[in-house]
């Protein structure tokens, strides 16, 4: 690919610069945006294929809209960076998913064209619902909503839930679903073959351009004359394609689909629909990682730039460790699983849209008929493990801790209440790095601790996550929760054999006498490094790390009370409420009275950075902790 040219898109600061131009010029815009952030993202990598599927559709959508006054709903936001390129941000863009730059997702903070903030999927009807009635209730009759919702976060039930008040309130919204049979991996499940079914009807598509001609007629005649012309389209529809109701029976008028690489027709078909009222979904087929072939070959692992790349060739930069890495918790927990599974006839995994994210595509290699794509569900997620927990297998529950956050009462009612052995892995625990505040997994130790009958859990290293999988799954365990980051851990050599950990038991990683530092999960290995550090400077840490923040491990908890005024609590969760505060209500209960430091995640959100430069942010890096020890002392 040559260098980007940008001639046109020099022109557009913002959507008013792009409405500037003729229709002729919008397919060499879509060109040039598209070539534009393949050349941007190939230094700076992040979301990268769902933003160049939907080009075509953004231009549009600016060019027919009047944002901000209008407004674009994105759901999820991954999609968003011709969005953030267009609203005033492309000479920031290089900042992207840095630490002081502009976010990966939309964010209402950031730019009024930002209509709503986002980053987990299926919300965007609801926002743009409320919205809507809200502009209603002002006054502001002539304003436009649109949400853009893709079909894997479609399979969302909140996205339903949107869909079933949005048609009762007979608001004049438009819903985009943007089709592309992908979510992060292939979309699956009902909605995904009736989409497909949609797309392929042969009869279905030949009635296409008489229903656009009966749209461009609505629009000329009488109210009565409208009304009986959307009841014979309605009627065309289900004759010609059973049961093409789906969106219609929720009350919402029904187009497409359409092909939404084509910009100039998708100007014209937003035109007409953008004076059609009423509630109206347009179906949009579109091609992730359109324009960029290795992208458009395999989306799923360009779903997210696996790297720095050649925009010529889509090889990824790989610098080569001078000597064995550890690998990835993530590929750690894939492998662990399988092993037991084998071991195991009664194990079964489940992941909502996430198999090669959280390395469940391994089993679902070997033992399909174990493993369960359960669409972007996470609430289904829960209550279906728990309904293969009531019939004696032992499911694990693989969902990345910023979206379990979703589960919560399905985790309460469904699992801990019934006393069910579900493992509940929580993948991406901690500051997740660029993908910022929306994905940060650092509330689940603080939202589960209080949770009766559920273990909580946060293995150190890797070897602690194989032996914390292999105790979760033995006879009589209950609910058990396992939470890890995403990164690499600490041992080359991981693949040991497995032992039993006890339940609710810590282990000493050094002795020492001037303070006691506990630690959970990840973040003792910074711990370690600052102990280290320390004993150069004639400072003793004691070290526990306690692995389970239910049950402590309370005869640790009576050592340090006996022995030391000086105690550190280091977490990569939220300090109030979390692994900290439980140590310290222990302590103070029996009686404590020496100087106590919590270290974790402030009570703030957090922004995108690097975990290393987050980690130093929030002062639990090895340097920050060092600081506090000799502080203290």
């Amino acid at each position: 690919m040559a260098e980007a040219q940008t001639q046109l898109l020099d022109k557009i600061e913002y959507p008013r610069d792009l409405r500037k131009l003729s229709e002729k010029e919008l397919p060499d815009v879509c060109t040039e945006l598209r070539n534009y952030i393949i050349r941007e993202v190939s230094s700076n990598p992040g979301h990268f294929g769902a933003s160049l599927g939907v080009i075509e559709l953004t231009v549009a959508l600016h060019y027919v809209y009047q944002t901000p006054y209008d407004q674009l709903v994105w759901d999820v936001g991954h999609q968003a960076y011709g969005h953030k390129i267009l609203t005033g941000r492309r000479k920031k863009f290089h900042t992207n998913r840095r630490i002081g730059g502009i976010s990966g997702f939309p964010k209402i903070a950031e730019s009024e064209f930002d209509a709503f903030g986002v980053g987990h999927s299926s919300t965007s009807i609801s926002a743009a619902l409320g919205l809507m009635l809200a502009a209603k209730i002002k006054g502001e009759t002539d304003r436009k909503v649109v949400a853009i919702i893709g079909d894997g976060a479609m399979t969302g039930g909140m996205a339903f839930e949107g869909l079933n008040n949005a048609a009762t309130s007979n608001s004049d919204i438009l819903v985009i679903l943007n089709d592309n049979n992908m979510a992060i991996d292939p979309a699956v499940g009902g909605l995904n073959n009736y989409l497909v079914q949609m797309q392929t009807s042969p009869a279905y598509n030949r009635l296409k351009s008489d229903v656009w001609k009966i749209l461009g007629k609505l629009n000329k005649v009488g109210p009565k004359a409208r009304q009986v012309l959307q009841q014979h389209q309605h009627a065309l529809k289900s004759v010609l394609l059973r049961n093409s109701n789906l969106f219609e029976s929720f009350g919402f008028r029904y187009f497409g689909p359409v092909d939404g690489h084509d910009v100039n027709a998708m100007v014209k078909i937003l035109s007409d629909l953008r004076n059609i009222e009423g509630p109206k979904l347009l179906h949009v087929i579109t091609k992730k990682g359109k324009g960029f072939a290795p992208a458009e070959e395999n989306a799923t692992k360009w779903h997210a730039a696996p790297g720095k790349f050649d925009i010529r060739t889509g090889e990824v930069f790989v610098d080569m460790p001078l000597k064995p890495s550890a690998p990835k918790y993530q590929d750690v927990f894939g492998k662990t699983i399988v092993e037991l599974a084998e071991k195991n006839e009664k194990i079964a995994a489940i992941t909502p849209a996430m198999p090669t994210g959280c390395s469940l595509n391994l089993m679902m290699q070997k033992m399909p008929e174990r493993t369960f794509d359960v669409g972007i569900a996470e609430q289904h997620a829960v209550t279906f493990a728990a309904g293969l927990a009531a019939n004696n297998l032992v499911p694990f529950c693989n969902i990345y801790s910023s979206f379990m956050q979703r589960s919560y009462d399905q985790i309460i009612h469904d699992v801990a209440l019934q006393n069910l052995n579900v493992v509940l892995c929580l993948d991406r625990a901690g500051l997740v790095g660029a993908d910022g505040a929306t994905h940060h997994g650092v509330f689940d130790l603080a939202f589960l601790r209080n949770i009766p009958n559920l273990t909580v859990s946060a293995p150190m290293d890797e070897i602690d996550l194989r032996n914390l999988m292999y105790t979760a799954q033995l006879p009589d365990m209950g609910p058990f929760s396992i939470r890890y980051p995403r990164g690499k851990g600490v041992h080359v050599e991981w693949d040991v054999p497995f032992s039993e950990i006890p339940v609710g038991k810590g282990k000493e990683i050094a002795q020492g006498t001037d303070v006691a530092v506990l630690s959970i999960g990840h973040p003792g290995n910074f711990v370690k490094e600052a102990t280290e550090t320390l004993n150069n400077e004639n400072i003793s840490v004691q070290h526990y790390d306690m692995r389970f923040v239910k049950p402590l491990d309370t005869e640790i908890l009576d050592s340090v009370l006996a022995k030391f005024d000086k105690v550190i609590t280091v977490e990569d969760g939220v300090i109030n409420g979390g692994f900290g505060s439980a140590v310290m209500e222990y302590l103070m209960e029996k009686g404590y009275s020496g100087k106590f430091k919590r270290l974790g995640i402030p009570d703030r959100f957090i922004d995108q950075g690097t975990p290393e430069e987050l980690y130093r942010e929030c002062g639990f890096d090895s340097d920050g902790i060092c600081w506090e020890i000799r502080d203290m002392i």
